[in-house]
């Protein structure tokens, strides 16, 4: 346990590896998924590979977590001996977790506690939450991390793309992403979340063709090399593309350290199907 008595709460669609949040002890509130009348909490009862094997036949939805889970969990927070807890959560725009576990931490006895809205998704929350994490361990109290963490939430950044559309249009979290694009020209957007926390297209790729290279210059362009920066490269069944993402960014990033690589959650891999790669950037 940190000095400051903190404990760090994510939802699972923040993807933090499960190694780092064992280290650090965060916890992780999982995302529903659910199939009809089953229902399944990512990373407890279902991974990502069963969501994959489920395609094209079988689309779920996704859900926030209830109440109860939520208190439950503040609750097992307290016996351990916390006074103080952070919910690092993604996007408002894109899920409604924020605003529950939010609402639940204004009513709950017991714990000081702060909600992050990181206006992100995937590893663009998770790596909010790793870097709260280090401070936290480092020394830094509540009260100082509760100050700093939405100034934070700027430098934050994700980039990805996938193969097709389709699950993310059936899972009704197109955003901005351009939605007319035919599948004959082979077009593939590179998508991030804008400031407001809502998908948006950065740009257009056409063809599979050096599509990571274009993937890591594109990063390089939004991001810059002026400043240290902890990266994490994702991918939803697509971990052949890992070492080439890797050695692209090695010559892009004078600056950097990969803190994270791994398979997206089942949650995200339900809206984004198989064949996503993605970088995610904090500027430290």
């Amino acid at each position: 346990m940190n000095n400051s008595k903190t404990a760090l709460l994510v939802d699972s669609g923040c993807d933090v590896g499960k190694e780092f949040a064992t280290e650090y002890d965060i916890r992780i509130l999982g995302l529903k998924v659910v199939y009809g009348m089953e229902v399944f909490s990512d990373g407890v009862d279902i991974d990502p590979m069963t969501v994959y094997e489920r395609f094209p036949g079988e689309i779920p939805t996704t859900s926030t977590p209830n109440v109860m889970e939520i208190r439950d969990l503040l609750d097992k927070i307290k016996e351990d001996g916390y006074e103080n807890v952070i919910a690092v959560c993604i996007s408002s725009k894109l899920s409604g977790t924020y605003n529950t576990v939010k609402s639940v931490l204004e009513e709950y006895d017991g714990l000081n506690g702060y909600a992050l809205d990181t206006k992100n998704i995937s590893t663009g929350s998770g790596l909010l939450a790793m870097w709260a994490a280090v401070q936290l361990k480092n020394g830094m109290s509540y009260e100082e991390l509760v100050e700093k963490l939405p100034a934070k939430v700027p430098d934050s950044h994700v980039f990805f793309y996938m193969d097709t559309l389709d699950y993310l249009k059936a899972g009704g979290r197109i955003g901005n992403v351009t939605g007319f694009i035919g599948k004959a020209l082979d077009l593939k957007p590179v998508i991030t979340c804008n400031p407001e926390g809502i998908y948006n297209t950065v740009t257009m790729l056409r063809g599979r063709k050096n599509s990571v290279k274009r993937l890591v210059n594109i990063v390089e362009k939004q991001v810059g090399d002026d400043a240290d920066k902890w990266i994490s490269i994702m991918n939803g069944k697509a971990a052949d593309k890992v070492p080439e993402v890797e050695a692209q960014l090695s010559e892009k990033f004078s600056k950097m350290e990969i803190v994270e690589k791994k398979q997206i959650v089942a949650s995200l891999a339900v809206h984004t199907g198989p064949g996503l790669v993605g970088i995610g950037v904090l500027k430290l």
